[in-house]
C-alpha cells in the first residue's frame, strides 16, 4: 500500500489521517487511501470533549485508550510517521488544525454512533466549503446500517432475520495490509503528551491488575485472534458458556477500540468449516454478527442507551434503592455468580459474557433497578465499552430491546452457577472468602448448615452478606409489577 507517486512541489501540502475508533494500520481504509495520495500525511488523534460516545467511553476504557495509542503511536514512527495528539471539540480543532498544517484533504473512516455521526456530516461540509478534500470509508462493521433494510425498506428489529439478511450477503471484502512506510513532511506540527491526558488512574490505582490480563493494541489483537482459531474456536459454541474455561476470543476490547476490524475476525475464521469447528464458528460469527445488530439498532434509534425501545417500560414501577445498588456494584449481593462478576468486573475491567446476563438480570428483575443505571455502570467500568453494544445488550435482557428477551425470563442464580460453574471455580476465583466451600454449597451458601459455614470459616453477614433479596419472592415482585405494565397498556 506505499505510495508511488513522487513528491512534487505541487504535492508537497500534506494531507490529515485522522483516527477515532480505529486504532490500526491495518485494514484502515482511510490511511491507505491518504498514503496513496503522494502527499506527506499527518496522521490525529483527537480527544473530543463534546462527543459522549467518543473515546473514551468510560473510565476503564480511557486505560486501554492510553495503552493503545501509545502503540500505535510507535508502530507509526516506525513506519517514519508520527501520531500528533490534540483535544478539544472537534468541530474546533480539525479546522484549525488543517489551516495550521496547510493541509489540503482529511481522510477518516465512518463511524454510527448518533453523536460521531452528526459531528463528522457537520464537519464535512465545513471542510469542503473552505475547499478541504474530504474522504470516509467503511470498514468499522460488516455492514452498512443506512443500507441494510427489511423487504419493507426498514430497519430490523429481530436478530435472526438481521443475520439471515447479513450472511446471506456474501463474505466481507478481504481486509488489507498495513503501509510499509508512511510518507511524512519536513516538520511535524506540535502534539499534546499523552502523559498529560491523565487516562490511567494513580491515586488509587483501580487498574492495576489489568495489565496482568490486557496487552492493549494492534499487533496482541492478532496475537489473540490467531490463538482463539488455532485453539479455541472448535467447540465455541458450548465452550463460552462456562465462565471458569478459557471459552471466548476475548477480542471485544480490541474491537471496541477498533484494533482490528471485524472483518479480519471474519476471514481468520473462515478455515473451520467441518464437524464442530464449523459449529464453533458460526457461533462465533453470530456474536461477531451481533455486534453489528446493535450497531443497527443505535443507528435507527439514537437513544438506544436512555430510552426502552418497548416504551411500555417508561410506565415501570423501578426501585431507587441505592444501598442495593450499591452493594450490586461492590459484588456483596450475596449471591456467589453476580458477586463473582461484579468483582471480575472491578478488577479486570471484563466479565464473562454468560455473568453479564446474570448479573443484569438481577439488578433489572431481582432488585428491580433501571436497566439505565446498571448499562452506566457497565460503560464506566469495562475496557471492552461500546455505545452500541452496552445498551441493547443490557435492553434485551431487560425485556424492552429489540427482539429481547421477554421480561418473565428472570435468571435464576442460584442455578445459573450451579449450571455453568458447577465446581465452583469461578466463583472462588473472585470470591475467595467462600473457597472452602463445599460445591454443593458454593452457590447457595445461605442454605449451607452452621457446621459446614463454620468449618469454611464463613460467617454470613459478616464475612460474606446474606442475600440482599430472596430470589423468589423477588421474583413474582418483578412478574407483578411487569403486569401492572401490560394491563395498563393494554398488552
Amino acid at each position: 500500500m506505499t505510495a508511488r507517486h513522487a513528491t512534487s512541489p505541487s504535492n508537497t501540502a500534506p494531507v490529515v489521517v485522522w483516527f477515532r475508533r480505529d486504532l490500526r494500520l491495518g485494514d484502515n481504509h482511510a490511511l491507505a487511501a491518504a498514503v496513496s495520495s503522494g502527499r506527506p500525511v499527518l496522521p490525529l488523534f483527537l480527544l473530543e470533549e463534546d462527543n459522549a460516545q467518543a473515546l473514551p467511553y468510560g473510565a476503564a476504557q480511557a486505560w486501554w485508550l492510553h495503552h493503545s495509542l501509545d502503540e500505535l503511536a510507535r508502530r507509526i514512527e516506525r513506519l517514519g510517521g508520527r501520531l500528533i495528539l490534540r483535544r478539544g471539540k472537534a468541530a474546533d480543532v480539525l479546522p484549525a488544525f488543517v489551516r495550521e498544517t496547510g493541509a489540503v484533504a482529511v481522510y477518516w473512516n465512518r463511524r454510527h454512533d448518533p453523536d460521531g455521526i452528526n459531528t463528522d456530516r457537520a464537519l464535512k461540509a465545513r471542510l469542503r466549503e473552505a475547499g478541504i478534500a474530504v474522504q470516509s470509508f467503511a470498514g468499522q462493521l460488516l455492514h452498512d446500517p443506512s443500507r441494510l433494510k427489511t423487504r419493507a425498506g426498514g430497519a430490523y428489529k429481530v436478530y435472526t432475520p438481521f443475520w439471515r439478511a447479513l450472511s446471506e450477503g456474501g463474505e466481507p471484502d478481504t481486509p488489507i495490509d498495513a503501509p510499509d512506510r508512511i510518507p511524512s513532511p519536513t516538520g511535524f506540527p506540535a502534539s499534546d503528551r499523552l502523559e498529560d491526558w491523565a487516562l490511567t488512574p494513580s491515586k488509587p490505582d483501580w487498574a492495576s491488575r489489568f495489565a496482568e490480563i490486557w496487552t492493549p493494541g494492534e499487533e496482541a489483537a492478532k496475537k489473540r485472534l490467531r490463538r482463539f482459531v488455532a485453539q479455541g474456536l472448535d467447540g465455541y459454541g458450548e465452550a463460552r458458556d462456562f465462565p471458569a474455561r478459557d471459552g471466548t476470543s476475548r477480542l471485544s476490547p480490541h474491537l471496541a477500540l477498533g484494533e482490528i476490524t471485524p472483518a479480519a475476525i471474519w476471514h481468520a475464521a473462515r478455515g473451520a468449516r467441518s464437524g464442530k469447528g464449523a459449529d464453533g464458528l458460526i457461533a462465533f460469527r453470530k456474536e461477531i454478527a451481533w455486534r453489528d445488530f446493535s450497531y443497527h439498532l443505535l443507528f435507527h434509534h439514537p437513544r438506544l442507551a436512555s430510552e426502552s425501545l418497548d416504551r411500555r417500560f417508561d410506565a415501570f414501577g423501578w426501585r431507587d434503592d441505592e444501598a442495593h445498588f450499591a452493594a450490586w456494584t461492590r459484588g456483596l449481593t450475596g449471591y456467589p455468580i453476580v458477586d463473582a462478576g461484579m468483582r471480575q468486573l472491578w478488577t479486570q475491567g471484563t466479565m464473562h459474557n454468560r455473568v453479564r446476563m446474570i448479573a443484569a438480570s438481577f439488578l433489572i428483575k431481582d432488585l428491580l433497578i433501571d436497566w439505565r443505571r446498571g448499562e452506566a455502570w457497565f460503560r464506566d467500568t469495562l475496557v471492552d465499552a461500546d455505545p452500541a453494544s452496552n445498551a441493547a445488550s443490557w435492553q434485551w435482557v431487560a425485556g424492552c430491546g429489540a427482539d429481547a428477551a421477554p421480561f418473565f425470563r428472570i435468571f435464576n442464580p442460584v442455578l445459573q452457577g450451579e449450571r455453568f460453574d458447577p465446581d465452583g471455580a469461578y466463583v472462588k476465583t473472585f470470591v475467595p472468602e467462600l473457597t472452602a466451600l463445599p460445591k454443593t454449597f458454593v452457590h447457595r451458601p445461605f442454605a449451607a448448615p452452621d457446621a459446614v459455614l463454620e468449618a469454611a470459616k464463613i460467617s454470613l453477614g459478616t464475612t460474606y452478606p446474606q442475600p440482599l433479596v430472596d430470589h423468589r419472592a423477588a421474583r413474582d415482585r418483578a412478574l407483578a409489577a411487569f403486569g401492572r405494565i401490560r394491563s395498563d397498556r393494554g398488552g
